[in-house]
């Protein structure tokens, strides 16, 4: 992808995942520790990772907050759990309503949880038939990544709250451990095939040896992804899923 077209998707793409991450951490609070009375660590992470970036949310955030290991099993499952549900069926109410390659794009990379799982209800998306075979794919991963970028700023403001509020609290935030490095090597490749892209230019042939590496380089990354879900589908006990408690996936 091209870094101009990155940034560009990115800035109009703000204003939807600011207002979606807000009202999902609003409603994780409201309802999951006021109304179910969810323990308030277990509320938080399984609001992080619903509405941010999934397992890596969750990750960066649990140390942040103190989380004890139970909650953070029980918020990747119900993750893991409505990722597995969105990637099977977000393609098909998509066709239903008449969604364009744009519209599921934006969509996708705003609703699904996990990059992985964005990158594979794309994926879906593109195979159909009638659809271009890359637009959602580009869009969603744009988006979804993005959004992912809004762990940074969650949990300074979960460290600095947790200091404030417990004066013993030794927590520190952590940049290294808030930003994903999925984020910073999805840049550098932007970075990588801009600049390829422009200083071949002039040069048909080394442009299209360039083209047919970066092409196979995402088919690669495609095959990798699938391989990502099967490995957590064949690593996911149901039965465990739902012993952790049915609240949560409320």
């Amino acid at each position: 992808m091209n870094l101009f077209n990155v940034i560009k998707v990115g800035g109009q793409s703000l204003a939807i995942i600011a207002s979606t991450i807000t009202v999902a951490l609003v409603t994780a609070y409201v309802l999951g520790y006021k109304i179910l009375k969810i323990p308030a660590n277990q509320a938080v992470l399984v609001g992080v990772g619903s509405s941010i970036c999934g397992g890596s949310a969750i990750a960066a955030t649990a140390p942040v907050i103190k989380a004890e290991d139970e909650d953070v099993a029980s918020a990747i499952s119900t993750i893991f759990l409505f990722n597995v549900i969105a990637t099977v069926i977000f393609p098909t109410p998509g066709n239903l309503i008449g969604m364009t390659d744009t519209g599921f794009g934006m969509w996708a990379g705003t609703a699904v949880n996990d990059t992985s799982s964005v990158v594979a209800s794309a994926t879906t998306w593109c195979s159909m038939p009638g659809h271009d075979p890359n637009l959602a794919l580009d869009l969603a991963t744009i988006v979804k990544l993005t959004r992912a970028l809004a762990i940074i700023p969650i949990t300074f403001v979960l460290a600095l709250y947790k200091t404030k509020t417990d004066k013993n609290s030794d927590v520190k935030f952590s940049l290294k451990n808030a930003l994903p490095s999925f984020i910073i090597f999805f840049i550098v490749a932007s970075i990588v095939n801009t600049i390829t892209n422009s200083l071949l230019a002039d040069n048909e042939v080394a442009l299209s040896c360039a083209s047919s590496i970066f092409s196979f380089l995402s088919s690669a990354g495609k095959f990798m992804i699938a391989m990502a879900m099967a490995a957590i589908g064949l690593n996911t006990n149901l039965v465990s899923l739902f012993k952790n408690g049915k609240s949560p996936y409320s």
